[in-house]
């Protein structure tokens, strides 16, 4: 199987449901080359442009956890076509990510555009950084404008990734994005108010 994302997530569990279900020959003949083992400009836009994302880690229990990061747009940094990074701040101190990562470095993240109706997946091996280790890629991850304390950088090795289906996002938008299609309207209102108030103010001069 030459798609890479499948190729890992589907083990033999996973086909033997296929295989119950029908759909393990429509697999196995998969012929595509779609390895999707980096990132194109395509990939890079998309995760430059998220304000948050899903983030699951395993504990040495076996037991998975997702976790919800967000930050402002552009706070999951690409810093190549198999890399990416961001700043972990401070936040209710619980550390499970960070401790899941220490003990199984492999994790697995969503990415959601709502509004465009588009999700990215991605597969990837986690690593720690501190902020002394490497000044360099600190300074190009931590947002300086951020009023949050970092306390590490998390790297993350691309394993693989897939764009899923746009089926069930229901659309939702952004005060920002909102705010950015009614421009062009709220323009538009204050260009007609100022002009109603022009004409009231000439009809009451002649009055």
């Amino acid at each position: 199987m030459a798609y890479g994302f499948l190729g890992i997530a589907t083990t033999p569990n996973v086909r033997a449901v296929q295989a119950e279900m029908g759909s393990a020959e429509r697999y196995a003949e998969f012929g595509g080359d779609r390895q999707f083992d980096r990132f194109t400009e395509n990939e890079a836009a998309f995760i430059a442009a998220r304000d948050s994302l899903f983030l699951a880690s395993v504990s040495e229990t076996g037991w998975p956890y997702v976790q919800h990061r967000g930050g402002p747009p552009g706070f999951l940094k690409v810093l190549g076509e198999r890399t990416l990074a961001f700043a972990d701040y401070r936040g209710n101190r619980q550390y499970i990510s960070v401790g899941n990562v220490r003990g199984n470095d492999r994790v697995a993240m969503i990415l959601v555009d709502y509004a465009a109706r588009a999700r990215l997946k991605v597969y990837a091996h986690a690593s720690e950084v501190a902020l002394d280790a490497d000044p360099e890629l600190a300074a190009r991850v931590v947002d300086a404008g951020y009023k949050a304390r970092p306390e590490r950088i998390v790297r993350l090795q691309l394993a693989a990734f897939d764009w899923n289906c746009p089926q069930h996002i229901v659309p939702r938008f952004t005060e920002a994005e909102i705010a950015e299609a009614f421009a062009p309207v709220n323009g538009r209102l204050e260009a007609l108010e100022k002009e109603n108030s022009e004409l009231r103010a000439r009809l009451s001069g002649r009055s």
